[in-house]
């Protein structure tokens, strides 16, 4: 046993076992997301208590059918165990598998087993296998494996206390005789990989020479001499894997036998199952109740977040007002309140709909129901040059283009994983909430259609539903150049259905919250109080001077002292480094009905789109009246436009900047990203350029048609 302190253990199972429940439960809020080395690929490790106060790291490795990696999940998780070195190569490893579906989640827990790791079997969905009126012998499965099975339950944590205290016990590194000996005899592979490598175990030398080409640790000259080595044995690696899998699934096959019994025939709940999937996955019926989720997601979206929205935006009001009157006037104060203030304003008060969005997607996905939704799609998709698993990276692009990217990896056909990838900043991220809720809500009244559907709702969906269109259409449009001859299919496995772990949806909303906040928030703030320092200050004595013309020119208008302030602050924003920055792009962005304030924002949230607001409520907090405009909402409402002398934000204006909005590529992690995945630079590029031009082109095209009526 090592020290205490650097206990690692690994959770490894199948997608949709229950690991990442069980993970939840073991850490809590004690959690860490970040990036294995090298990879995109998420990695979450957690703190937990053991028995005798001892702490462990728990590392959720992502899920994987076997140790014959074909994605980048599967090989991280292949990496880690094939390398003892790997910082994250466990000192013991939790086998998650789902009680309910034994046999296939068994075929990896013997591949574990073979290599000869410290293991405890974890067994989940009792409750629905008994439901199912199967029963299994865990003492007599416990024997036969020759480790620790613990049957837990992630909803109720029954179970978890013997699973932690089966992480500390004295494990036996069992390698038996392993499966794969019956196929292997006269190939002299293994001992000749065994020697080369100076390696003990029989099958981490096979699973060598199996995936070679793929350990990210082995140097050329290592996967040459494997290389060799396989040729000389004429070791053929695809037919040696198809026997091994044969001779494990009939080893599994034999023990589940002995170890299950069945106590009914059918379940209620099976054939319950059964109609509601008759229904979810119709060709008619499964597309409007998609949709209708879809239509249920953005009412909520506007409807449930208003009040708690209002209640952040009055309190950060009162906030500014009050060291506005408690603190002497001057820069210092101008900072914290018109910089930093403002900024955090601009971050908080979109945290109940960011709460909203990720709470559906936690429970769709958590319930099952999302598997339903690949399948139905599937042929759709293929119409436009994907396939049933784009959905999912699409869908997940509603809450954030980064790990919906990532999630395309599922997608073996390498055009169809590529048109993803290209598609999927189009469908509108969580990012661009606060840019959608605060110009529809200058143009769209609150009022109900029939009495029930939220008409700004109903406008946020149609920017949805335009994103979704462009996505596609871009994609019929790829597939038409993109040329393969791969073909591909559609195999999933359909999960059961199941209430949603409340306790798993909240910790993913606290998560995302969290991230949002401190890492969205660190960019906004950041940004709000540069701009202040750029929107405060200018060259020369141009700010001087515009004091002065304001001031004279207030005269002449009769003005009072609010409107004379405010007037100064025009000026002076105008003559600071902002200002002229603005003035510098504005004939560029001037047949879009934009003006250089709304310029400097575009220029900013190029970095995040979120940062629109911050910058915004930058530029129009800064000699603002706090007794009239106590919301950015307001501020914008109040702009006029100095050329017509109504309303700066009218509908063609604020449309106009919407749509540039819905296709602007504005994500610099998304880009990183791309590139990332694509391992090339012309893909992100490529999608820059393209995205950049659709937005400014159907900006110019909606601020042109709706500025003639």
């Amino acid at each position: 046993m090592q020290d205490s302190l650097t206990h690692k253990v690994a959770l490894i199972g199948n997608p949709n076992s229950g690991k990442s429940s069980l993970f939840n439960i073991l850490t809590g809020l004690n959690q860490k997301i970040g990036n294995f080395p090298g990879v995109t690929v998420d990695k979450k490790s957690g703190q937990c208590i053991l028995v005798s106060q001892v702490n462990a790291e728990i590392i959720d490795l992502p899920g994987t059918y076997s140790l014959y990696p074909k994605s980048e999940d599967e090989r991280v998780v292949f990496d880690i165990l094939m390398n003892e070195k790997d910082k994250h190569h466990p000192d013991t490893i939790v086998v998650v598998a789902d009680a309910s579906n034994l046999s296939r989640n068994l075929l990896l827990f013997t591949q574990l087993q073979d290599l000869g790791l410290p293991m405890v079997l974890a067994l989940t969905m009792i409750d629905v296998t008994e439901k199912r009126g199967l029963q299994i012998d865990i003492e007599l499965l416990k024997k036969l494996l020759g480790v620790p099975v613990i049957p837990i339950n992630a909803r109720t944590g029954a179970g978890v206390d013997k699973l932690k205290a089966a992480m500390m016990s004295p494990l036996s590194r069992k390698s038996g005789e392993g499966f794969y000996r019956s196929v292997m005899f006269g190939c002299s592979v293994v001992e000749n990989i065994k020697f080369k490598f100076g390696i003990i175990n029989d099958y981490k030398a096979l699973l060598i020479a199996h995936r070679y080409n793929v350990i990210s640790h082995f140097t050329e000259a290592e996967k040459l001499a494997v290389k060799q080595i396989c040729e000389k044995d004429d070791f053929q690696s695809l037919s040696f894997q198809a026997k091994e899998t044969v001779a494990r699934y009939e080893f599994i096959n034999k023990l589940l036998a002995q170890v299950i019994t069945r106590t009914k025939v059918d379940s209620v709940k099976d054939r319950l199952s059964s109609k509601i999937d008759a229904v979810l996955t119709h060709k008619i019926w499964g597309y409007a109740i998609f949709f209708a989720t879809l239509f249920i997601l953005f009412q909520a979206v506007f409807a449930w977040a208003s009040l708690p929205m209002e209640w952040i935006d009055m309190g950060v009001s009162a906030l500014n007002g009050f060291f506005k009157d408690v603190l002497p006037a001057g820069p210092a104060t101008s900072l914290f309140t018109d910089g930093l203030i403002a900024g955090l304003g601009g971050v908080l008060i979109f945290i109940p709909q960011i709460a909203i969005l990720f709470a559906f997607i936690s429970v769709l996905e958590e319930s099952g129901y999302m598997a339903r939704v690949m399948f139905i799609m599937d042929k759709l998709m293929r119409k436009f040059g994907l396939n049933g698993k784009s959905v999912v990276p699409l869908v997940s692009s509603v809450a954030c283009a980064v790990p919906a990217i990532m999630s395309a990896r599922s997608i073996d056909n390498v055009k169809e994983r590529l048109i993803t990838i290209f598609v999927t900043p189009l469908i509108s991220c969580s990012a661009r909430i606060p840019v959608f809720t605060v110009l529809i809500a200058l143009v769209v009244p609150q009022d109900y259609v029939w009495g029930i559907f939220n008409l700004q709702g109903l406008a946020l969906m149609g920017l949805y539903a335009i994103g979704f269109i462009g996505a596609i259409v871009t994609a019929k449009i790829m597939q038409i150049f993109l040329k393969t001859e791969e073909k591909s299919y559609f195999i999933m496995e359909m999960p059961d259905y199941k209430t949603p772990r409340w306790k798993n949806v909240g910790l993913t909303i606290i998560e995302k919250v969290r991230t949002f906040v401190f890492e969205a928030g660190k960019v906004i703030i950041a940004i709000s109080i540069i701009l202040w320092a750029l929107a405060s200050y200018g060259p020369g004595n141009g700010i001087e001077q515009a004091k002065i013309k304001a001031e004279t020119q207030a005269k002449i208008n009769g003005f009072d002292q609010a409107q004379t302030d405010n007037l100064i602050a025009s000026y002076k924003l105008e003559e600071s480094y902002a200002g002229k920055f603005g003035k510098f792009i504005e004939p560029s962005i001037k047949p879009l009905g934009f003006d250089w304030k709304i310029g400097i924002a575009l220029i900013t949230s190029f970095a995040a789109r979120e940062v629109f607001i911050g910058t915004m409520s930058t530029i129009y907090s800064i000699g603002s009246d706090n007794d009239d405009e106590n919301t950015i909402i307001e501020r914008m409402k109040a702009e006029v436009n100095p050329e017509t002398g109504k309303p700066m934000y009218s509908f063609a204006l604020a449309f106009s900047l919407i749509i540039f909005y819905v296709f602007a590529m504005q994500c610099m992690s998304t880009i990183a990203v791309v590139y990332r995945e694509t391992k090339s630079w012309f893909w992100p590029t490529a999608q820059f350029v393209y995205m950049t031009g659709l937005a400014y082109l159907s900006s110019f095209l909606v601020f042109q048609l709706l500025g003639l009526k």
